[in-house]
């Protein structure tokens, strides 16, 4: 097949869901006409972003917001993910993307595993737990030859979801996500970074562009990070799509080069006694040694 590129939609969303989805639809086939085979909306993209908002702005999927990105995925003939939208099902809300294929079928959905819970004192507090659910089930395609892993925003704080998605073999991860305005500064390219680089893969996050009179101000700065932990596209914070190509020439020959996944330690990450003996350690309090590793400790004598 033709390469890989990967439009990365960086689109502002207002109040109006409808509007929100006929813009999201708009800015994928403009994607799509410049050449992008895959095609990446932003975290809460037909939604406001916030707690308040997320059982108002809410639907099935599939429905109404998945169905009219199933035809725009179909009519462009590219594969699209869609981001995410609140969901709801059985009285439960989840913050949901939808991934779907050139015909326009719906290859499957991911729902945002671990939730936004933060506290950070005279800067921002946001309790996703209040009002959603977590999901549990990872979700992978295949576009070509890369395998592509998918998680939503806080995920990518969370190094064993990108190692499993890399164990299972994939070649790029693409995280719709809305940092805000004090963590984004300081972390948001960071973890990008840190997860390329730690599994030797292309990671790929989707914001909204920043609307500095919303109830929450997103970073922005959509961004590419490659195989090698550099930055290989990316924006600023208003209203913009960036391209990219995904070499998957680039996560082989990092591989081979520092072949850190034939090097891994499992006897030593892995022990059986550890999850006993830490709920052992939780009863009792009066085990000394309950990791489960064998640690050689310097102790301070004074």
């Amino acid at each position: 097949m033709a390469a890989l590129r990967l439009a990365m939609v960086q689109m502002a969303v207002g109040s109006n869901k409808l509007e929100n989805v006929k813009r999201a639809c708009q800015l994928v086939k403009d994607a799509a006409s410049k050449g992008a085979n895959l095609v990446a909306l932003p975290e809460c993209f037909n939604s406001p972003y916030g707690t308040q908002y997320f059982k108002e702005y809410s639907e099935s999927v599939p429905g109404p917001t998945t169905e009219l990105l199933s035809q725009v995925a179909k009519e462009c003939k590219i594969y699209l993910v869609g981001g995410s939208i609140p969901e709801s099902e059985n009285g439960k809300l989840f913050n949901t993307c939808s991934v779907f294929s050139p015909s326009g079928d719906m290859i499957g959905k991911y729902r945002k595993m671990h939730l936004f819970d933060i506290d950070v004192p005279g800067k921002i507090r946001f309790q996703e737990s209040e009002v959603l659910q977590p999901g549990s089930r990872l979700l992978t395609f295949t576009l070509g030859n890369c395998k592509i892993g998918i998680g939503i925003c806080y995920d990518i704080r969370f190094a064993e979801l990108a190692q499993i998605y890399a164990a299972e073999g994939c070649h790029l991860l693409i995280y719709p996500g809305a940092f805000n305005m004090t963590t984004g500064p300081l972390h948001w390219e960071l973890l990008q970074r840190a997860r390329a680089l730690d599994n030797q893969l292309y990671v790929a996050a989707v914001s909204p562009a920043r609307d500095d009179k919303g109830t929450y101000i997103a970073w922005g700065h959509s961004t590419l990070i490659g195989p090698w932990g550099d930055v290989v596209a990316t924006s600023e914070h208003s209203e913009e799509t960036i391209f990219a190509n995904i070499d998957m020439s680039q996560v082989n020959e990092v591989r081979q080069n520092i072949p850190i996944s034939k090097q891994k330690r499992w006897d030593i990450y892995t022990r059986p006694s550890i999850l006993d003996n830490h709920e052992k350690s939780d009863r009792s309090r009066k085990t000394k040694d309950c990791s489960g590793y064998d640690i050689d400790a310097n102790k301070h004598v004074d």
